[in-house]
């Protein structure tokens, strides 16, 4: 009969063969295995520091890029816009900085900044659509009644009191009004003096990476300035390279194949020149999608468009002014 001294002698020798088990499996194995993990840290520490010397190495290249572009800007940009008066459309989000940085290199280049049109988040809100296309529909002259959807709507209206008219004058006073029935629906606020002022159209965008439940504003503002651009002709969608990352407003427009020119690195020396090139060739009736996103066609134009005169009209002006006379 089995007794209990049978059962404490198994369970030692259980325990026992398990210790025994352990440490042999643990001597046999310590080596292989230190020297396993000692090989792979040594390959990350490796790797780590060849992406700390590529990131010093594009951080210098990236400094001399923009040294070089302030140091020839000048003699890149001359004339390339000269006697073209631009007005500046800023969304809500875009960068001061990069405003006012865009503003000089186009007036480097021979523009004119006639003024600013700064959209409002009311502008874009999906909640306020029906108030916008309302509103869009008072200022329309009753001949030109506008056609789609609130915002492109509200586009087409903003395209023609911003453009340069060709009547007899009276469209001056008719696009202030324009204007400044959207400022008082607190829609845009005006600087400077844009009513009835541009050959060209810069649109800047929000700057960073498109926030969650952005959607709705971006598909607005891609409707709006579509629309301003078949009114105004030449126009060029600007912002950062966060705004061609998935979701960002100029991805969003290349994805759709817009009728209008984009640049994706503005904010930077380089593409601020870049924007300006991008304008002088929109008014030579051309277009592309500059930068450094996916779907670009090249970091910049090519052939550089060519200095103006300052009283050739470009190619969209020319056009306008024979439907006018038609």
């Amino acid at each position: 009969m089995i007794d209990f001294r049978y059962h404490l002698v198994s369970i030692v020798a259980v325990f026992l063969a398990l210790t025994v088990g352990l440490v042999l499996g643990t001597t046999m194995l310590q080596d292989p295995l230190l020297e396993s993990m000692r090989s792979e840290t040594a390959d990350l520490r490796d790797q780590s520091e060849d992406l700390r010397a590529e990131r010093d190495e594009a951080e210098l290249l990236n400094a001399g890029t923009d040294q070089l572009a302030r140091a020839t800007a000048g003699e890149v940009l001359t004339d390339r816009l000269k006697g073209v008066e631009l007005v500046v459309v800023t969304a809500p989000g875009a960068d001061e900085d990069v405003v006012h940085g865009l503003e000089d290199r186009v007036e480097e280049a021979g523009a004119e900044v006639a003024g600013r049109v700064l959209m409002r988040d009311a502008l874009l809100a999906d909640d306020g659509a029906t108030f916008v296309d309302e509103l869009a529909l008072q200022v329309s002259a009753p001949r030109r009644e506008p056609t789609g959807g609130p915002h492109d709507k509200a586009g087409a209206e903003l395209g023609r009191a911003l453009t340069i008219q060709q009547d007899d004058g009276e469209g001056g006073h008719e696009a202030a009004a324009a204007l400044a029935a959207f400022e008082e629906g607190g829609l845009i606020t005006v600087q400077g003096s844009p009513a009835a002022a541009a050959r060209a159209l810069l649109v800047v965008a929000p700057a960073g990476p498109a926030e969650e439940g952005a959607e709705p504003a971006t598909t607005a503002l891609l409707a709006l300035t579509g629309a301003m651009h078949r009114q105004a002709g030449a126009t060029v969608l600007a912002g950062d390279t966060e705004a061609a990352h998935e979701g960002g407003v100029i991805a969003r427009a290349l994805a759709e194949n817009a009728s209008y020119s984009t640049v994706d690195v503005a904010g930077r020396p380089a593409g601020d020149v870049v924007v300006a090139l991008a304008l002088a060739e929109a008014l030579e009736g051309g277009r592309g999608a500059y930068g450094v996103g996916e779907g670009t066609s090249g970091f910049l134009p090519e052939p550089l468009p060519r200095a103006r005169s300052g009283d050739t009209p470009s190619k969209i002006e020319a056009d306008a002014a024979a439907k006018t006379t038609e």
